[in-house]
């Protein structure tokens, strides 16, 4: 049975969507949330679907093995990061390579790197006046949003089209295709 450790610092509906589709999988099961803030909704999200959940901060991620060593006690054969606010650092990624994978609500290399998460990149896009949006599910490496392309999916944007508008349009192609990537990742 192969181990998925999710990543997430937010609402958490990609967690709860991973954890839900591999619940009654053969192959794979969700086993731990790790997560930066202690007030996320993706611990209760956890909790009530019977996962283990926990907490840490900048400094058990950055500066120690704290972390590290939780995740080689886990043995992971994928580390997924759905809605992770921090940047990843070096001595996890080098600990567990291409084991690290992201899910971003554009098509990078646009609207990718620093500060680019949420509606910052669907107003971004709004913005822009692009035509098409979509998700990226990429590797990730130490810098934001630059890791090797795994999987692309778009959606036609309309001049009408608000931010939010984008933002559930994103939500649908998230909800629908990164379980599926995680699953043909682990079992490819």
């Amino acid at each position: 049975m192969k181990r998925i450790v999710i990543f997430a610092s937010g609402s958490g509906s990609n967690a709860e969507n991973l954890i839900k589709f591999f619940h009654n999988s053969d192959n794979a099961s969700v086993i731990q949330v790790l997560c930066n803030n202690p007030h996320a909704k993706v611990l209760d999200r956890a909790k009530k679907l019977k996962v283990s959940s926990l907490t840490f901060n900048r400094i058990a991620f950055d500066e120690t093995d704290d972390v590290l060593n939780i995740l080689k006690a886990s043995k992971p054969d994928l580390i997924v990061l759905a809605g992770f606010l921090w940047k990843f650092p070096e001595h996890i990624l080098n600990s567990f390579p291409y084991k690290v994978i992201n899910v971003h609500p554009a098509l990078l290399p646009k609207f990718g790197g620093k500060g680019m998460y949420g509606m910052h990149v669907h107003e971004a896009v709004v913005a822009n006046n692009e035509t098409e949006t979509g998700i990226t599910i990429h590797y990730v490496n130490e810098n934001y949003d630059e890791g090797a392309t795994i999987f692309q999916a778009k959606c036609a944007i309309k001049p009408t089209d608000t931010a939010a508008d984008i933002a559930a349009k994103i939500h649908e192609l998230e909800m629908e295709h990164f379980p599926k990537i995680v699953d043909n990742l682990l079992n490819g």
